[in-house]
């Protein structure tokens, strides 16, 4: 069973935004929360770069609300979209280059009994099959926006000790408007946890 290690470093978030989306598939997501733990394998990321990237919301620059994009890589960066939802992202590349990572899916691995009280369901391929299912199963909030994730504590990411080998797919990336064509998806071949299109 695929279990997890230090939590991943700075120099890792301070790439090239689509090289670090790729490269956190198959990484491990891990939520400390009242006393439990929770983990879960990375299947499924979105890229979203800053002023070339109109999906983006750093698309038009610098606000209260995409702020975190513009700091320090690997920090959490989540809001809150269509008046009930939570998304979770990660920001990458250099200190004033908007950019981040959108965890869309991840394959549960632990606390999954907590992660279905939670979610409300007892279907496992349901739990963490889309970025606002992800963050309800792991109940990550608006709190934890501007989490360092390069540091051990109640969120952060961290590379399998036994990594298990995979085929990535790339697609464009989905729900949105605006940058459709960019191939910026990426997602582990074969994962039912993948997110429905």
């Amino acid at each position: 069973m695929c279990t997890h290690s230090d939590p991943l470093p700075r120099r890792f978030y301070e790439r090239d935004t689509v090289s670090v989306a790729r490269e956190l598939l198959g990484k491990v997501i891990v939520r400390h929360l009242r006393g439990s733990l929770l983990k879960g394998i990375i299947v499924e990321v979105e890229a979203y770069r800053g002023g070339d990237d109109p999906a983006s919301h750093a698309y038009r620059g610098l606000t209260k609300r995409n702020q975190v994009m513009f700091g320090e890589p690997g920090h959490a960066y989540i809001y809150f979209t269509y008046g009930m939802h939570y998304c979770l992202n990660v920001t990458t590349e250099k200190l004033g280059q908007p950019a981040a990572v959108l965890i869309r899916a991840a394959q549960p691995l632990t606390g999954i009994d907590r992660m279905k009280k939670w979610r409300k369901t007892d279907r496992l391929e349901n739990l963490t099959n889309g970025p606002a299912k992800l963050t309800q199963a792991l109940s990550i909030k608006r709190a934890l926006n501007g989490h360092d994730l390069t540091k051990k504590g109640k969120l952060y990411i961290s590379r399998p000790t036994n990594p298990e080998t995979f085929s990535v797919v790339i697609t464009s990336r989905i729900g949105i408007k605006t940058g459709r064509n960019k191939p910026w998806r990426f997602f582990i071949q074969n994962s039912p946890f993948v997110s429905k299109q």
